[in-house]
């Protein structure tokens, strides 16, 4: 599975400590880790609404299978991802709130709060939500019991955000105002992610005539 972490002005500073963490779970479950947002208090700058467009489209060409971004309550991350299409993203502070979304919701991006509740082993908070974030599969159900009427909403959800999310990709991308979509897609690491791994042209060659 390919991973973005991707993480805005706010917590920045705390990067390589999220990094780690996830690197430290992702790398025996043989998963890639490509970390696209800012690194350093000093990296280009992003906020949270960067990180919706920056997330969707990482996902909608496939260019990564799972987004993990966040900001100083998560609550901000959590909204802009889930503004866009193809985008499902859950809120976790808890390993248990890792659980409950790959069990249940099956969603393909997670937003975590990187200041609030973040002090005194928080790295090990942060590893262990990953951990449950992914590993075991992915819409068993919880309880198991449950699994069938769990899937079915899933199936749901999705079809109806669909339906509210008409319009080709490109044209709303279009409908953003550029600099946004520019600077959400002005990263090297950003850039380097999508240019090799993604499986729509058209997406594509469209972020790269913004650039």
């Amino acid at each position: 599975m390919k991973i973005a972490l991707m993480m805005e002005n706010s917590q920045a500073g705390k990067n390589p400590i999220v990094n780690d963490a996830l690197m430290s779970v992702a790398d025996p479950l043989g998963h890639q880790v490509f970390n696209v947002g800012m690194n350093s208090e000093t990296d280009h700058h992003l906020t949270y609404i960067h990180l919706g467009i920056m997330a969707s489209l990482l996902l909608n060409t496939k260019s990564v299978d799972f987004v993990i971004a966040g900001c100083g309550t998560g609550q901000g991350a959590m909204m802009s991802l889930n503004l866009h299409p193809g985008v499902f993203c859950g809120y976790c502070l808890d390993p248990s709130d890792a659980f409950l979304f790959n069990q249940i919701n099956n969603g393909n991006a997670l937003a975590l709060a990187f200041a609030k509740g973040f002090g005194w082993g928080a790295e090990l908070n942060v590893k262990y939500m990953f951990e449950k974030a992914l590993t075991g599969e992915r819409g068993a159900g919880y309880p198991k019991e449950r699994k069938a009427p769990q899937v079915e909403n899933a199936g749901i959800l999705a079809q109806v955000k669909a339906s509210m999310l008409k319009s080709d990709y490109v044209d709303v991308l279009k409908s953003i105002d550029q600099d946004l979509v520019k600077t959400a897609v002005s990263g090297e690491r950003f850039q380097a992610c999508l240019f090799e791994n993604s499986q729509d042209p058209k997406i594509t060659e469209y972020i790269k005539s913004l650039l």
